[in-house]
């Protein structure tokens, strides 16, 4: 009898432990971890799982340890409301997630009903933070603010050239292009050329004639990397030297290598360079140490997950409405892209573009780091 209570005893001691050992805070990753945006994913991911690895080192938050699931929406809006009903069926609170803004507003509508927190490191259409939603933030800016930074700059530098606008009709590419076109119309400048392109495609041949005919001075393309350097380089082969400007879109290595040595001369709107913030320097120097280069989304993917860690502390709970409450309350929170604090809507609060000029450096390559321009 006092061996069969002993050992009832031991086994529900050892339950709990085990219970404790293995409880887990789930964050699920949405991003394009295959297919053109891949490179983007890829950074997504680094991001998060070196920051979950970092916080479970540190004891996990509350005391729980943190587990992360991978979602693949390979920048597809229906795939992206897949990985929303997979994460929601795992039973996963957080997502850091999505990259396009085409796949982040639909999946955020299946992450609300789940009662599932979302902060984006890379959507940047209005829309995403506009819909009242209590689950949506984003540690990035907005197409608003970007394109009328873009807007400002092409009207300074091209007042009187000719001036074209691409798109690739997606709500983020088309959405930065028309905030640019209302930033330019607000100082009396129109377009000669307004045209939209469909990703993917591999000739742009029609366009870049179109573009020659118009005489244009320079390109304003609202997209992502792999279709402005195949314009880019498409562009320079049919002797158009006209510069490409673009947004965060394009803010990856990746784009240089498609566009090859055309790509020097690139301007393009993004953020201070979050590699050479001293907050982020013992991070960098982890990626560093595993030869990944922490570009672009990297640091805003490990940011976001700090934004919840600190928020889930400060509420004193894993409650996803209540850590979202907390990242609305105005509280500051520190990151690896220095302090962010967070409107009503979910949005930062601070202005977060600066304008770059793509060049050649010291190694051969051609790269945006340190090229500032006014």
């Amino acid at each position: 009898m006092k061996k069969t209570i002993v050992g009832t005893l031991a086994l529900g001691l050892s339950l709990a432990l085990s219970g404790a050992a293995f409880a887990q805070v789930k964050i699920g990753i949405g991003a394009p971890l295959t297919g053109p945006n891949a490179a983007v994913g890829d950074q997504f991911q680094n991001g998060v799982e070196q920051a979950v690895a970092d916080l479970n080192a540190a004891g996990g938050i509350l005391g729980e340890k943190i587990e992360v699931s991978l979602g693949d929406d390979t920048s597809d809006p229906k795939q992206g409301v897949s990985v929303a009903n997979k994460f929601a069926g795992e039973g996963v609170k957080f997502v850091v997630g999505h990259y396009n803004s085409g796949v982040s507003i639909p999946a955020s509508e299946t992450y609300e009903e789940a009662g599932i927190l979302q902060i984006s490191p890379g959507s940047t259409n209005p829309v995403f933070t506009e819909r009242g939603l209590w689950n949506t933030f984003r540690t990035c800016g907005r197409d608003d603010q970007q394109g009328a930074v873009a807007g400002e700059y092409l009207a300074k530098h091209y007042n009187g050239k000719n001036i074209a606008v691409v798109h690739d009709k997606t709500p983020y590419g088309k959405g930065l292009a028309d905030e640019t076109v209302k930033a330019l119309q607000a100082k009396g400048l129109k377009a000669v050329v307004y045209e939209g392109v469909n990703t993917g495609e591999k000739d742009y041949s029609a366009l870049v004639s179109k573009l020659k005919a118009a005489n244009v001075d320079v390109v304003y393309f609202g997209g992502l990397y792999t279709e402005a350097g195949l314009i880019t380089r498409q562009m320079r082969d049919q002797g158009l030297s006209a510069p490409l400007m673009g947004g965060d879109g394009i803010a990856s290595s990746e784009y240089a290598a498609i566009a090859g040595p055309g790509a020097a001369g690139t301007l393009m709107t993004f953020s201070p360079d979050p590699r050479k913030n001293p907050a982020a320097q013992q991070v960098v120097e982890k990626f560093k140490a595993k030869n990944f280069d922490p570009e672009t989304y990297t640091l805003y993917s490990y940011a976001a997950v700090q934004v919840l860690a600190q928020a889930a502390e400060e509420a004193k709970s894993l409650d996803p409405e209540k850590v979202a409450e907390t990242i609305r309350s105005g509280k500051a929170f520190k990151t690896v892209i220095g302090d962010l604090s967070f409107n009503e809507k979910g949005d930062i609060t601070r202005p977060d573009y600066i304008v770059y000029e793509w060049r050649k450096t010291a190694d051969g390559n051609v790269g945006y780091s340190g090229n500032e321009v006014e």
